[in-house]
């Protein structure tokens, strides 16, 4: 196992190369003028102003050599400095991250659980009302624009029914708990703070109800195809025939065996739901790596945007790497060389 995850991190390099350098290749090839969009009309009036800024951000070099230089940083853990803001990038993405994180993580364990249970009593009640039923909602929740979606819960429960917090991560005039991890929740719970965690989670749950939708969709179809295939096999009608209770039956030998493929969907979500939270994260005001992506697409900050693209290209591989790890766990057969 030590060999195949060391060869696996190995193999991670070139994926993680090619990222960076397309994501470098289309931040220079824009047909946007840079050095307009940062310092303004007048501004590049003074070719002397212009000439500092390129010289700054090296952009009077030939590409090449601004690429090498990148990832001559990039080795020491320097994701550069932001044009916008003038702070390291790093630092930014620290800020950003962990809410998205959160959010992403509170919004797939409600995917899994809802999704991997409506999806085994729709394969155990096969075409009768309860599978129909879940179907349906499988299918209501693929076409449910998240936008919308997210306006919608907003609307119901924030202004009319008032029954959840108003946008944002905590109310107005709370402090957020001291910094650990910078997820809100953990860090609450950290400092043995019950109150700030419920207020934090309770901010958390429409921005996680609406991300959460779409992927109990796809998680609800796939447990339901994998387990009417298992259902199908030689060793769960023999363990029936031996007379073993039904519910064992379900969830030792039909859903243990169903669960490489639901695990191989839900790893990818999981990744998606980490590098694609963007409206929500607007909707619902949270400062995330989704908002910060767009702001500093918008203002052609390309150190932010490298730096984006490089943090999602790890969360893809560790995410992929994890799920390859599961698979040992939950089938014993599975032997990494």
């Amino acid at each position: 196992m030590v060999t195949y995850l060391l060869r696996r991190l190995l193999l991670s390099i070139p994926p993680l190369l090619g990222i960076t350098f397309v994501t470098f290749l289309v931040s220079h090839t824009l047909p946007t003028d840079m050095v307009l969009i940062n310092l303004g009309d007048r501004a590049t009036q003074n070719p002397e102003l212009v000439e500092a800024f390129r010289r700054k951000w090296g952009l009077d070099r030939p590409f090449l050599m601004q690429y090498l230089v990148y990832l001559g940083h990039l080795l020491r853990g320097d994701l550069g400095i932001s044009i916008a803001t003038n702070r390291p990038v790093l630092a930014e993405l620290w800020l950003s991250l962990p809410m998205t994180v959160e959010l992403a993580t509170l919004a797939m364990a409600v995917a899994v659980l809802v999704g991997v249970g409506l999806g085994v009593l729709a394969a155990v009640s096969r075409d009768r009302v309860v599978d129909y039923l879940a179907r349906a909602l499988a299918a209501t929740g693929l076409a449910l624009p998240t936008f919308w979606f997210a306006i919608l819960l907003l609307l119901a429960f924030y202004f009319r029914l008032g029954w959840a917090p108003p946008p944002g991560r905590l109310d107005a005039g709370l402090a957020p708990p001291e910094a650990v991890t910078g997820m809100y929740l953990v860090d609450s719970l950290l400092r043995g703070n019950v109150a700030l965690f419920v207020e934090a989670l309770a901010h958390l749950i429409l921005p996680a109800a609406v991300l959460a939708t779409v992927a109990v969709s796809f998680i609800t179809r796939i447990t339901r195809a994998s387990m009417l295939e298992v259902l199908d096999r030689e060793y769960v009608r023999v363990a029936r025939a031996k007379g073993m209770p039904e519910r064992r039956v379900i969830i030792r030998h039909a859903l243990r065996n169903a669960l490489i493929p639901i695990i191989t969907v839900s790893g990818t979500l999981y990744a998606q739901l980490m590098s694609g939270t963007v409206m929500t994260e607007t909707i619902f005001s949270l400062p995330g790596l989704g908002r910060y992506a767009v702001s500093s697409a918008g203002s052609l900050d390309f150190p932010a945007v490298m730096g984006v693209a490089f943090v999602v290209g790890v969360i893809y591989i560790v995410i992929n790497l994890a799920v390859d790890v599961l698979y040992v766990f939950v089938n014993p057969r599975i032997r990494y060389a």
